[in-house]
């Protein structure tokens, strides 16, 4: 018990040093987190060796080129707040989408924090202010869905302070999950034969890497030296109903910078990422093809009990599947298209709603670089 404690209170320690690293470093910070060759690791199993920095990998070889890694990946997830969390636990929250979540890389944006300490954000009348939070043991429930990598780069993370993110930090790690996001860490599971690093960006919270498009691109160069295949995520744009399009330039919500969101992408991918997955407007955008690589702007939101809007646009969400070779070079995705109740719970539309919208927004804002989404969900590269 003792030892338990000692655990538990050192990575309180380390998160708060955490949120002191990113008030000196500013500008961007991101971590990046290997994932092993288990679909989902085992519970308790150590998130691997901490670093400090994205040095390459000693004696790297480059993945064989007929091997290839699946991933898949969602939107925002927040799967309660204080008042209101589901009655017969988080596990329902998922179970219409678990048998989607399949890969070795799964990958969601955890919009929330992991605690049942600690004084909100939201002062006691704020009426426009949203803090939400879950007890730390509804991470065995984000395994449990499939989920291997949680996203914590986003404007919830801090919800409930540092003594939150510790929390949160500590109960993904007890559950056996990777994290990134965080300020200047990176943690790496060596495994072959194809590595994967993923990397968190946002415009605010614990990094803001999305308004630093400069400083991102260089630890996804980094990133890039010892991983054979790089994901980005980000947690960027305009929220709301009415902001599926991707603008050109930079976009703001409530007077806040939410960053350029194509510059950044476009930035990204050229300093090495082969996958971006995007977050943060809880509506869908459209997917564009760059330099062969996939740019997903926003997948949405996937779940969330009470907290996430689940009425029109809000409530039609998907999962990214692809699946890419040890060089990250495309070999084939799927979009399937899910929905929210008005509960917040997920489940497979058999409208296929998502398709359609997804669709219509990339002809819309890619015209002739937008991915091809057939009746099925099937995503093919544009002929042209």
């Amino acid at each position: 018990m003792r030892a338990a404690r000692r655990t538990v209170h050192g990575r309180r320690a380390r998160a708060r040093r955490l949120l002191v690293g990113a008030a000196i470093v500013g500008a961007c910070t991101a971590t990046a987190a290997w994932i092993s060759r288990v679909e989902s690791p085992p519970a308790g199993e150590a998130a691997g060796r901490v670093e400090r920095t994205l040095a390459p990998a000693k004696g790297k070889r480059p993945a064989p080129a007929d091997r290839t890694v699946a991933i898949a990946a969602v939107g925002d997830i927040a799967m309660g707040r204080d008042g209101a969390l589901p009655p017969s636990g988080p596990d329902v929250l998922f179970a219409g989408v678990r048998a989607e979540l399949r890969g070795r890389v799964v990958l969601g944006n955890l919009e929330q924090t992991l605690t049942e300490a600690g004084a909100s954000k939201c002062g006691r009348k704020s009426t426009d202010c949203y803090a939400f939070r879950t007890p730390p043991v509804y991470a065995d429930a984000l395994r449990a869905a499939g989920f291997t990598v949680l996203n914590l780069a986003n404007n919830h993370s801090l919800d409930y302070g540092a003594g939150g993110l510790a929390d949160t930090v500590a109960a993904l790690d007890d559950a056996g999950l990777r994290h990134t996001g965080e300020p200047g860490l990176a943690a790496r599971v060596r495994q072959r034969p194809v590595r994967v690093s993923v990397l968190g960006f946002s415009y605010g919270g614990l990094n803001r890497g999305v308004l630093d498009v400069g400083a991102a691109a260089e630890l996804v160069r980094q990133a890039d030296r010892w991983a054979d295949v790089v994901v980005v995520t980000m947690h960027a744009g305009a929220e709301g109903h009415d902001h599926g399009h991707v603008p050109a330039g930079s976009e703001s919500h409530l007077g806040e910078s939410r960053g350029d969101l194509r510059a950044f992408s476009h930035a990204v991918v050229e300093a090495g990422a082969d996958l971006v997955a995007g977050h943060g407007p809880h509506v869908l955008r459209g997917l564009e093809w760059y330099r062969g690589r996939l740019i997903a702007y926003s997948l949405g939101n996937f779940a969330g009990y009470r907290t996430l809007r689940a009425d029109g646009p809000g409530g039609v969400g998907a999962v990214l599947r692809v699946k890419l070779r040890g060089d990250g070079s495309w070999v084939s995705g799927t979009l399937v298209p899910t929905r929210l109740d008005a509960t917040g719970t997920a489940s497979v539309d058999p409208a296929r709603a998502a398709l359609g919208v997804v669709r219509s927004l990339s002809r819309s804002d890619f015209p002739g670089s937008a991915l091809r989404v057939t009746p099925s969900g099937e995503l093919l590269p544009p002929t042209g």
